[in-house]
């Protein structure tokens, strides 16, 4: 079994009703609805406000894959909080980085850069899957079509990517790395850009499909109690 943490920062579904009508039970709520309909995951959530965050040392080490939402209260995650995560992730966690997360401390950490784009609010997206041979494509259409979602553009300024899998085309004429896979230590990175707040993406089967592919591909079956240090030999 495959053990999931969906981690949000829960502020704009309690804040803003519109919001909240649109995710109810929270986007960490959605995000266990979709993920639970798989037999070999196990999903727990854990939100920012919850002791230790959410993610106190015993809940990342029984974490194989943590998905991260956050937007509003970036700054509000703590240093012990971050570092805690990116030992983990080192030692072999695995990390999808959704949305907004592109500006969490956690992420800009991992990549050591800014980790800036450009964004719009409202527009109409295609996302074109670049890479159909991919584990985290299988089964997924070619071209995903989002009436609503939020434009995000290049230039991303993120590190090159081991692989890009997606790319996101905008009404607007703007283009985005929207399914980006990375390594650091023994764990697997995937960002992927689909899952405004205001807009109903996580509805959608195809992207929850690409989301399932994701938990399976970032799981590791090595993982250290530890990451690796200096050895004397």
């Amino acid at each position: 079994m495959i053990k999931v943490t969906v981690w949000n920062e829960y502020e704009h579904e309690r804040t803003i009703p519109a919001i909240r009508d649109i995710y109810p039970e929270g986007i960490h709520g959605a995000l266990k609805t979709v993920l639970s309909e798989e037999t070999d995951m196990i999903v727990r959530c854990a939100t920012l406000d919850e002791p230790d965050q959410g993610l106190s040392e015993e809940v990342l080490q029984d974490t194989d894959v943590l998905i991260w939402w956050s937007h509003a209260r970036q700054d509000d995650v703590t240093d012990e909080t971050v570092m805690r995560v990116i030992r983990h992730v080192h030692s072999g966690m695995g990390l999808i980085a959704l949305h907004s997360a592109h500006f969490s401390k956690v992420f800009r950490r991992l990549m050591g850069t800014p980790c800036t784009l450009g964004w719009r609010h409202g527009d109409h997206e295609k996302l074109f899957c670049v890479n159909p041979s991919h584990p985290i494509a299988e089964g997924v259409p070619l071209c995903i079509d989002l009436p609503e979602e939020e434009m995000y553009s290049e230039p991303f300024s993120i590190p090159k990517p081991d692989e890009i899998v997606f790319i996101g085309w905008f009404e607007g004429g703007a283009v985005f790395r929207s399914g980006c896979t990375f390594t650091r230590g023994y764990g697997r990175i995937f960002y992927f850009q689909p899952g405004h707040e205001e807009c109903r993406v996580y509805d959608d089967p195809a992207i929850g499909r690409i989301l399932k592919n994701a938990v399976r591909w970032a799981m590791q079956h090595t993982r250290l109690s530890e990451p690796e240090d200096n050895v004397a030999l």
